[in-house]
C-alpha cells in the first residue's frame, strides 16, 4: 500500500478513535454527579466528609473525571482501531497470535481498578486518616484531590493488571525468555517496589497493596510463558517431523522412478 493510503487510513482511524472518545466524554460530563457519588462511597461510608472550597472547583473535577473515565471506556474502541490499522500488514499466525491480548488487555485494567475500588482504596482512607491524623481533628477531604487520589491509584492498579498481558506478549514474539524471566526475579522484585512508591499514595499500604500484586503477577507471566514456550517446541517439532516426513516420501517417490526407468 503507498504511503499516502497509510496516511489517509491512520486519519480515519484517529477521527473514529477522537469521536469515540469524547462521545464517551460529554456522556460522562452528563451523568458525572453520579459517577463522583459512586467513587466517594468509601470515604461516605467511613464518616468522612468531602467538600467543594472554590466556585469553580467541581466544574474541573468534573471534566478531570470525564476525560479520564472516557479514556477508561473508550479504550477498547481506540485499541479496535489501532487494530484495524495495523492487522492488515500482519500474518494471519499474527493477527491469531495478538487477538486474545487486545481482548485481555481492558478486560485487566478494568480488573485493576474494580480491586483498587472496593479491597485498597477503603484501607488507605483509614489508615491515612486514622494512623496519620489526630483522633480530634475533624476529617474533610477536598474534591479535587479526592479526585486526584483515585485517579492515581486507579493508573497505579491498572498498570499492575498489565504487567502479565505486557510480559506475556513479550514471550509470544519472542523478545523475552521465560529463562530469561527467571533469572532476573531478584530485580524484578525491586523494581516492583520501586514502581509501587512511585505510583501509589506515599502509605505503606498501598504501597505493598500494589507491589505484592506486581510479584504475583511476574510469576504468573512465567507459568504462562511456559505454555507459550511448551506449544511453540511442539509445533515446531511437529513441523519438521512433517517436513521431514514429506522429504522422506519424495525421496521414496524418486527412488520408484528410478526404479521404474530402470526397469524399463
Amino acid at each position: 500500500m503507498p504511503l499516502l493510503d497509510h496516511l489517509i487510513e491512520l486519519r480515519k482511524r484517529l477521527i473514529y478513535a477522537l469521536v469515540g472518545f469524547f462521545l464517551v466524554f460529554f456522556v460522562t460530563f452528563y451523568f458525572a454527579k453520579p459517577i463522583f457519588s459512586f467513587l466517594m462511597q468509601p470515604a461516605l461510608a467511613d464518616g468522612y466528609k468531602v467538600v467543594v472550597l472554590d466556585i469553580f472547583e467541581f466544574f474541573f473535577v468534573t471534566v478531570k473525571l470525564s476525560a479520564f473515565v472516557a479514556l477508561i471506556v473508550g479504550f477498547p474502541l481506540i485499541a479496535v482501531q489501532i487494530w484495524l490499522f495495523v492487522a492488515p500488514g500482519l500474518y494471519r499466525h499474527e493477527r491469531r497470535a495478538f487477538v486474545p491480548f487486545l481482548v485481555a488487555t481492558p478486560f485487566m485494567f478494568y480488573a485493576g481498578c474494580a480491586l483498587m475500588y472496593y479491597v485498597v482504596l477503603p484501607y488507605v482512607i483509614n489508615f491515612m486518616l486514622t494512623v496519620y491524623a489526630p483522633a480530634d481533628i475533624e476529617k474533610t477531604l477536598r474534591s479535587s484531590d479526592y479526585l486526584e487520589r483515585i485517579l492515581q491509584l486507579v493508573f497505579a492498579f491498572g498498570f499492575t493488571f498489565e504487567v502479565p498481558v505486557l510480559l506475556t506478549l513479550l514471550v509470544q514474539v519472542g523478545i523475552v525468555t521465560t529463562e530469561g524471566l527467571r533469572s532476573k526475579r531478584r530485580y524484578a522484585i525491586v523494581v516492583a517496589f520501586i514502581i509501587s512508591a512511585v505510583l501509589a499514595p506515599p502509605d505503606v499500604i498501598s504501597q505493598i497493596a500494589l507491589a505484592i500484586p506486581l510479584m504475583a503477577f511476574y510469576e504468573i507471566s512465567i507459568l504462562i510463558g511456559r505454555v507459550i514456550e511448551r506449544k511453540r517446541a511442539a509445533a515446531d517439532k511437529k513441523a519438521e517431523a512433517d517436513e521431514l516426513k514429506a522429504e522422506e516420501a519424495e525421496n521414496a517417490a524418486e527412488e520408484e522412478k528410478k526404479a521404474r526407468d530402470a526397469a524399463s
